[in-house]
C-alpha cells in the first residue's frame, strides 16, 4: 500500500473502546497523525465513560461514543458515513466495530492480523503481537499506522510523548466537599484497580499514610463507591485529619480536574495513574515485573513519573491475585521518595 501524501485531506477514525489508561496511551497517535498529515481530521471512537479523557486531547476533532452508536438501529453506520471517514485504525479490536466500519464503506480499514475476524472486515493487516512484545503500548499503537506512514517505526517511547497534547480546562471550587491546599503537597492515593492490575495492598497504603507528615501532605483517597466500601474504613481509621475520602464522590471530569490541581498520585497500573503522567504530575506507579503487566509495556507518560518495581524475573503470581513482588515494594521507599518531591 502506498504512503499517503502529507497534504492529503483525510479523515482518520481511531477506535479504542477499552479502559482509561489504554485510551491515554493511545492519544499520542492522534498527534502523530496530525504531524504526518497536517490536513487530516481525527475522530476518536471510545466508550462513554472514557469520553472525558479524550476531551482533554487537543488533537481530536470529533469524539464518537460507541455506547450511543451501538444503540442506534444501524449500529452507527449512518453516523460513520456522515463523517466521511477514509481510514479506521482498530487499536482495540472488536468484531462488531470492525463489521460496522466495513458496512459503512470506510475505504482503508487497518487491524492486526492476529484477530481472525479482522481478515473478514479489514483490508490491511499489519503482523505484530502485543502479548509477546517488549515495546511500550503507545509505540505498539503506531504499528497500525505503518501501512500509511512507514517512517513511524522510528518513533520510540521517549519520542512519542512529544505528540501528546493533553490539557485540562475544568476547575472546581471543591471536590467532594473538600479542596486542595496550595501550601501543602496534595497527594492522591488510588488503592484499588477494579481487577485491571496487580494491587499493592491496603496494608501498604495504610503504612504509607502513617509515614507521611500531616503538616506537609494533604491526602485524598480516590476510587469508585464500590472500591471505597473496601478501603475507606480501614484507611481512614486512626489516621490524621489531613486525609480525605473522596471515593464515589467524583465524576471522571472532576477526578481529572483534581489530578490536575494536585501534586502527585500513587497507584498501580490504573487509568488515574496514566492521567497523572499525561499531566506531568508526580505519577508514582507500582508495577509487577511479570509480562505483559510490566512497566516496560505500561509505564505512564511524563518526566515526573517514577516507577517502583521489583527487579527480578518472576512468574509466581501469573495465576494468582496475590503478588509477592508488588507487596515487596515498601511503604518506606514510597514515603522517602514523596518527601523528596515535597522539598523540590
Amino acid at each position: 500500500m502506498r504512503n499517503l501524501e502529507n497534504n492529503e485531506q483525510k479523515t482518520f477514525l481511531i477506535s479504542r473502546t477499552d479502559g482509561i489508561g489504554d485510551v491515554v496511551l493511545t492519544l499520542p497517535l492522534a498527534g502523530v497523525i496530525k504531524s504526518y498529515f497536517p490536513a487530516a481530521k481525527v475522530i476518536f471512537l471510545c466508550r462513554k465513560y472514557t469520553k472525558a479523557v479524550v476531551e482533554c486531547c487537543t488533537d481530536i476533532d470529533i469524539i464518537l461514543d460507541w455506547d450511543e452508536l451501538f444503540r442506534q438501529g444501524d449500529c452507527g453506520i449512518n453516523t460513520l458515513q456522515t463523517n466521511k471517514i477514509d481510514v479506521v485504525l482498530h487499536i482495540f479490536p472488536r468484531k462488531e466495530i470492525a463489521r460496522v466500519c466495513k458496512k459503512a464503506g470506510i475505504k482503508t480499514r487497518i487491524g492486526t492480523s492476529h484477530r481472525l475476524f479482522n481478515w473478514l472486515f479489514c483490508n490491511h493487516l499489519p503482523n505484530f503481537s502485543r502479548k509477546n512484545s517488549n515495546l511500550h503500548e503507545s509505540v505498539l499503537n503506531l504499528f497500525l499506522l505503518k501501512p500509511l506512514a512507514s517512517s513511524v517505526r522510528n518513533i520510540d517511547f521517549e519520542n512519542i510523548q512529544k505528540y501528546l497534547h493533553f490539557r485540562v480546562l475544568n476547575k472546581y471550587d471543591n471536590y467532594g466537599g473538600t479542596s486542595v491546599d496550595k501550601n501543602l503537597f496534595n497527594l492522591i492515593l488510588h488503592p484499588k484497580s477494579k481487577g485491571s492490575a496487580r494491587e499493592w495492598g491496603l496494608e501498604n497504603f495504610k503504612k504509607l499514610i502513617g509515614l507521611l507528615d500531616k503538616n506537609r501532605f494533604r491526602i485524598f483517597l480516590c476510587g469508585t463507591e464500590e472500591e471505597g466500601k473496601d478501603f475507606r474504613k480501614y484507611l481512614i481509621e486512626d489516621t490524621h485529619d489531613n486525609v480525605f475520602d473522596l471515593s464515589g464522590k467524583l465524576s471522571l471530569e472532576e477526578y481529572i480536574a483534581l489530578i490536575n490541581e494536585s501534586d502527585g498520585l500513587v497507584a498501580a497500573s490504573t487509568g488515574p495513574l496514566h492521567i497523572a503522567g499525561a499531566l506531568n504530575k508526580h505519577a508514582i506507579g507500582l508495577f509487577p515485573p511479570i509480562r505483559p503487566m510490566n512497566p516496560e509495556r505500561w509505564r505512564p507518560f511524563g518526566t515526573n513519573t517514577r516507577i517502583f518495581c521489583k527487579q527480578t524475573v518472576c512468574n509466581k503470581c501469573r495465576k494468582s491475585a496475590i503478588c509477592e513482588c508488588m507487596e515487596s515494594i515498601s511503604a518506606k521507599q514510597i514515603a522517602e521518595y514523596l518527601s523528596g518531591c515535597y522539598r523540590l
